[in-house]
């Protein structure tokens, strides 16, 4: 199938949607589907990649939220660019400009629509305004008047399935969580490239290092994972915080780091190229996040790709992944946050966990992941065809009895 991907953000802007998005294409591709991506230009990517079919479209930054983006023209080109790629399907993953773009050309060719719902948006209505213009009442209004025209919907969990239903979105919905791709998560570092990154940053071989790894956002809630960190230093004094990424609550973290006189054992990478992440997963002895706000976790499964246990806030989501302390342990109080680190900084898996762990992966793997997503495209080519199908019907009909 020739299938285009429409989206505000992608490589090089780094975002959890990035790279689902990414994981998406590259394992299309491996299946030898013809993948082509339609999104915004970005300061460090302003032109096409025609030989791996990224289209790049005239953006500005997003208002309050400017490392994401939103294309500003775009809409005659990008219709001539779906003939002439002649599109099988188009499959959505932004409920703006590119969104709006790929509805179009939907409509205009008759072709499936499918859309990725992947953003809780009562999550970020701060970044408006301070949330004082758009309500959670408007966020449902939005989203499905955006979802009539829609022929099926993909949820990365059972939370975001329930958000859509009741918002009353009527359109077919399937829950797909996101895969992830084993082929580069479970590749393993040599001993020597581990403690040449270990050293890096200060570390000694057995030092336990902590990762947090996420986009530095207020919502992420970093700060609980900080003000955790004397509780776990009183029984692992050893114990380090490595957080990786960066955003706008960045500043407001590291002067709490300041204020806790926790400089020696908190540090901040910035932003990690994409291709050295898996290295950190590797590197380090637990992930730990305390973000309430996730719809499909990547890094949480990235983690378990890398065999790394994860100590995470409970959420339908994390009670959905998480089925046995082999994976990971989730909380809501600081008391339990500090606990479930301690334990895997205790307690190393046995063989028998191993494998336990390795069938968990087999069930999230990009495979499983891009295969379940392809039998809902052909579903949604039957839903598409009846549908026009009928109005063809009907308009003869109609066309019929005037006469």
């Amino acid at each position: 199938m020739n299938i285009g991907l429409f989206t505000d953000t992608y490589f090089p802007q780094v975002s959890g949607v990035a790279t689902s998005i990414k994981t998406l294409r590259d394992e299309l591709i491996a299946q030898g589907h013809h993948v082509y991506i339609f999104t915004t230009t970005d300061p460090l990517a302003k032109h096409d990649d025609v030989e791996n079919g990224i289209y790049r479209f005239k953006s500005i930054p997003f208002v309050s939220f400017t490392e994401r983006r939103i294309a500003l023209t775009g809409w005659v080109r990008v219709l001539r660019l779906a003939k002439k790629l002649k599109l099988d399907i188009v499959h959505n993953q932004t409920e703006f400009s590119l969104g709006l773009m790929g509805k179009e050309v939907a409509h205009t060719l008759g072709i499936p629509c499918i859309h990725t719902y992947h953003t809780m948006y009562n999550d970020y209505l701060h970044y408006v305004a301070n949330g004082k213009i758009l309500k959670p009442s408007d966020v449902a209004k939005l989203v499905r008047f955006y979802m009539k025209s829609i022929t099926g919907v993909i949820a990365p969990s059972e939370r975001v399935l329930d958000t859509l239903l009741d918002y009353g979105v009527t359109a077919p919905i399937r829950v797909i969580p996101t895969g992830v791709n084993l082929r580069v998560y479970s590749q393993k570092k040599s001993t020597d490239q581990l403690l040449d990154l270990r050293h890096k940053w200060g570390y000694k071989a057995d030092t336990p290092v902590l990762l947090s790894l996420s986009r530095l956002a207020y919502e992420k809630n970093i700060h609980a994972v900080i003000e955790a960190m004397p509780d776990i230093l009183a029984k692992r004094p050893d114990a380090r915080l490595l957080i990786v990424g960066d955003g706008p609550a960045r500043s407001t973290l590291e002067r709490q780091v300041k204020e806790m006189d926790l400089q020696q054992v908190v540090q901040f990478t910035g932003v990690v190229p994409n291709e050295d992440v898996h290295s950190y997963y590797q590197m380090a002895d637990v992930l730990v996040s305390a973000s309430d706000t996730e719809t499909q976790g990547l890094t949480y499964i990235e983690a378990l790709a890398s065999d790394l246990p994860i100590v995470v806030m409970r959420s339908p989501y994390t009670d959905e992944l998480i089925d046995s302390p082999v994976i990971g342990r989730s909380f809501q109080k600081r008391a339990d946050l500090v606990s479930g680190v301690l334990y895997y900084l205790n307690h190393k898996l046995t063989v028998a966990e191993t494998q336990q762990r390795q069938a968990k992966l087999n069930s999230i793997s990009a495979e499983v992941f891009v295969k379940r997503v392809v039998e809902f495209y052909h579903e949604c080519q039957y839903i598409r065809a009846n549908q026009l199908a009928s109005k063809s019907h009907g308009l003869f009909h109609r066309s019929k009895n005037e006469r």
